[in-house]
């Protein structure tokens, strides 16, 4: 019963998404040059999967506008860009452009899948913890997927096989990293095979794993318990009544 309704809630979820899909090709969450200035809080940078696009998160979106957090922004890229690395040197690129716009020194990032890969290694190898506060990933293979065997064609997913080079170099030390990670994966995730490959294992990251149960891939990404945890995570502070001044949340 609890694989059905598990499976249940994947196939409502991936209905939603398709739905969705197409009002997303080819938009961006951005802020403009002129709007910098008036970014109140710290920037929040959303990465979506695979061939996947912001539709994702659009119930995220919507929950942290409510709670005042952001501004949101989003990162795309191509499926066909060939490498985790060079999809990771992009992001960096952006990131930049981000501070500079909105004079903002940290911006934290959130990944679904392939994306939170991607967040994990500008922010490990790229020297992205001096930029990030905190980083989320969600349903994202950490130590990889047999799913991966499928999709040989794409380089981008062979990377993603279990002891791959790029996975290999992952797990290398990451002296001085001080960027706080947050995972979110599932005991019923299917594509990620097995399912103890989306947590994130690592001594020398600050990390805290977070399984939902009966979650499948694309459930997690609009699961209650996600989305309100999120929301805590990166809603403002409020302000001190004797001050009147905005409280930074704290990474």
């Amino acid at each position: 019963m609890v694989v059905l309704r598990a499976v249940a809630s994947e196939i409502v979820a991936a209905v939603s998404h398709l739905a969705r899909y197409p009002t997303a090709i080819g938009r961006r969450w951005a802020i403009q040059a002129d709007q910098g200035a008036a970014v109140p809080q710290r920037p929040l940078v959303v990465l979506p999967g695979l061939a996947d696009n912001t539709s994702i998160f659009t119930d995220l979106k919507r929950a942290l506008e409510q709670c005042g957090a952001g501004p949101i922004v989003s990162f795309g890229y191509s499926p066909l860009i060939g490498d985790v690395r060079t999809a990771a040197g992009r992001l960096a690129e952006q990131v930049e452009q981000l501070c500079a716009v909105t004079g903002a020194a940290t911006v934290d990032l959130v990944g679904h899948s392939l994306g939170g890969l991607i967040a994990r290694y500008y922010v490990q190898r790229l020297g992205g913890h001096a930029r990030v506060a905190i980083a989320v990933t969600i349903a994202t293979p950490h130590a990889g997927t047999l799913a991966a065997w499928l999709l040989s064609p794409l380089p981008l997913v062979r990377q993603l096989r279990p002891g791959s080079e790029l996975l290999a170099e992952l797990e290398e030390p990451a002296p001085g990293c001080t960027t706080r990670f947050i995972t979110y994966s599932s005991d019923t995730d299917q594509l990620i095979l097995p399912a103890r490959n989306g947590r994130l294992e690592h001594p020398g990251l600050r990390v805290r794993n977070i399984v939902v149960p009966d979650a499948g891939h694309l459930t997690l990404a609009v699961h209650p318990r996600v989305l309100t945890e999120i929301c805590a995570l990166f809603q403002p502070e409020i302000s001190p009544p004797e001050t009147g001044n905005p409280v930074a949340r704290s990474a």
